[in-house]
């Protein structure tokens, strides 16, 4: 195939932006999609994409356009997630392209995504086209917007496109775009086949289908691969471009997007981002850029009946192979039982995984509090790696923890710059700089430790900002923090699952909301139930849940005192023998109680 025909590239742009409705219209205008499949967001092909409007998984698709020169281009279009816990995805997809269409909403202008996906795409040196969308809104500034993209890239304003992905306006234009000034791929003409792996899908069929760019060589059936980041070694068994359907093609030649099929039944055999060559025409080194997921949030899951832990493991196993950033292993809990101990790129991942065990599994859950990674460092000189609460070693053997920070950069409305910070301030945020969008958007820089934000923070920073305000961060580095372990005891029992690990200043307050909302929940019992938070062995807070009282005394009509006293003395005694034995059932509202301790 002539790559100078060839133009691969993808849509980035923040959430809710119009990425997914821009894709419709370029496959509507070009005729990859009949009018009778036709439908809204027809790229995100899961019921979760399509509810929440935001899209998950990376989509690539193959268009063919005839331009006005009258020759026939073929468009590899990526389209990619929007959300920050799905930068990685991202990443790989551009990685994959040798330019961008950069979509801004008329009526919101640059927004923190925006800046990031920016700063990716400008790092993968891709040709960026601006372009502004949704000009037939009611509320649409363009003038605006088309300013805060030029202080941004530093472009033009006629090489601004303005767009109305919804009603196909200006469509034609970016499709004319994409042709004239994204250059087509270039073959760098190295020893060996090298093709990216950009994403995979897991077919019940056909096992793992890597999605892979042909950077050098080609890829045809009947060859065996072999892999850079990982041993093994697969037949191809078939090779083919990426439609609405997947359609085999002889030979997937460099410049080229497509798919693979070679029989891996287990995801965890290959990983995006690596390189795939073959064992005929093997490349002598990777492609640079590699490297692997690794999980920033961790939370339990639990089946509520502990007769599907097995379904659980199953599942958890069957959505792996469609979500490689997914990791899981067997834990155990003294209050939940056997479970697994999950990791997540993110809190709004960890949300979705557990809203597609729930739906596509039909699984009964309890996800227990989130936390992240810390280093603890011992007074016997070893560290350890700790992302569960109950693996925290005695306060009197930790030397000092070590918790990971991020870049927080929120963009916001300028009258909402003391609120924000407030916030920020009361999430242990360091301010680091102002920066003035226009004269009515600005934006704040913070480090704040990750473990700060997975909680609340986004939906706090959406109350603060009117809905207004927008949100991205980046991992930086690990800093030493004075944290402690927050324990919960129910009737002196701690129970592991509702550990957390927290601030020692906010210790006794998160203590003591804790203990109360715990009061609201756990149901009363025929004994006092003592809700205790503790730091080691050192009570904090304290709550009672009272005891149902039965009237005893109720069948005596007078006579001597000293019997009604026997009969209270004996309920008495009874109540403590109950409470010795008795078992306090906590209700799945107790473990998300956790997660909604007020900071106010």
């Amino acid at each position: 195939m002539n790559t100078q025909t060839i133009r691969n590239f993808c849509i980035i742009a923040h959430i809710d932006h119009g990425k997914s409705t821009l894709a419709d219209r370029l496959l509507e205008i070009t005729h990859t999609i009949s009018d009778n499949r036709m439908q809204a967001q027809v790229l995100d092909d899961m019921d979760l994409e399509r509810e929440r409007g935001i899209t998950i998984k990376s989509h690539p698709i193959q268009m063919e356009y005839t331009h006005t020169d009258k020759i026939k281009y073929t468009l590899n279009l990526i389209d990619t997630p929007g959300h920050v816990d799905f930068t990685y995805e991202v990443s790989r997809s551009l990685a994959a392209c040798e330019g961008a269409l950069l979509l801004v909403d008329a009526s919101q202008g640059v927004e923190a995504q925006t800046v990031s996906n920016m700063y990716l795409a400008t790092d993968a040196d891709l040709v960026i086209i601006p372009i502004i969308n949704k000009i037939d809104s009611p509320n649409a500034d363009p003038e605006s917007a088309i300013n805060q993209l030029i202080d941004l890239l530093g472009c033009d304003r006629n090489e601004i496109l303005s767009i109305s992905a919804k009603d196909g306006t200006g469509i034609d234009e970016v499709l004319d775009a994409i042709i004239d000034r994204i250059p087509p791929p270039t073959v760098p003409g190295e020893k060996g086949t090298r093709a990216l792996i950009f994403d995979s899908k897991f077919d019940q069929f056909r096992g793992v289908v890597p999605y892979v760019r042909i950077i050098d060589g080609y890829l045809e059936s009947g060859m065996s691969t072999k892999y850079f980041a990982k041993p093994g070694s697969h037949e191809i068994t078939e090779v083919g471009i990426l439609k609405m359907d997947k359609i085999p093609v002889k030979r997937l030649e460099a410049g080229n997007v497509g798919y693979v099929v070679i029989n891996i039944k287990n995801v965890s055999e290959i990983s995006v981002g690596d390189t795939l060559t073959v064992k005929s025409n093997p490349a002598e080194k990777p492609l640079p850029g590699y490297k692997p997921v690794k999980p920033m949030v961790f939370s339990g899951m639990y089946p509520i009946d502990s007769n599907d832990y097995e379904d659980l493991r199953l599942s958890l196993e069957k959505l792996q192979l469609n979500d490689a950033a997914l990791s899981f292993e067997p834990n155990t809990s003294t209050a939940l039982g056997f479970g697994f101990r999950c990791g997540f790129l993110g809190p709004l991942h960890m949300e979705i995984v557990q809203e597609r065990l729930e739906r596509e599994f039909n699984m009964n859950l309890i996800t227990t509090c989130p936390n992240v990674n810390y280093l603890v460092n011992t007074k016997n000189g070893t560290s350890l790696q700790i992302n569960n609460p109950s693996d925290m070693p005695e306060s009197g053997d930790i030397e000092s923890i070590n918790e990971p920070y991020i870049k927080a950069e929120i963009i916001s409305p300028a009258e909402y710059i003391g609120s924000i910070m407030k916030l920020c301030m009361s999430k242990r945020g360091v301010y680091r700089s102002t920066n003035y969008l226009s004269t009515d958007k600005v934006q704040l820089i913070f480090d704040m430790p990750l473990g700060e934000i997975i909680y609340d923070f986004f939906e706090k920073l959406k109350s603060t900002s009117r809905g207004y305000g927008s949100f991205d961060y980046e991992i930086t580095d690990d800093r030493p923090g004075n944290l402690v372990k927050l324990d919960v005891r129910i009737t002196g029992e701690v129970v592991d699952a509702l550990s957390i690990i927290v601030h020692s200043d906010n210790a006794y307050k998160q203590g003591s909301s804790l203990c109360k909302k715990l009061k609201k929940e756990i149901h009363r019992q025929q004994f006092e139930i003592p809700i205790q938070a503790s730091i080691g062995s050192k009570i904090i807070a304290r709550e009672t849940v009272k005891a149902f009282r039965k009237n005893v005394t109720g069948k005596c009509y007078g006579g001597d005192i000293t019997r009604k006293r026997k009969l209270l003395e004996k309920q008495k005694s009874g109540k403590k023998r109950m409470k010795q034995i008795g078992i306090v059932e906590l209700p799945q509202e107790a473990f998300l109680a956790v997660l909604k301790i007020e900071d106010d």
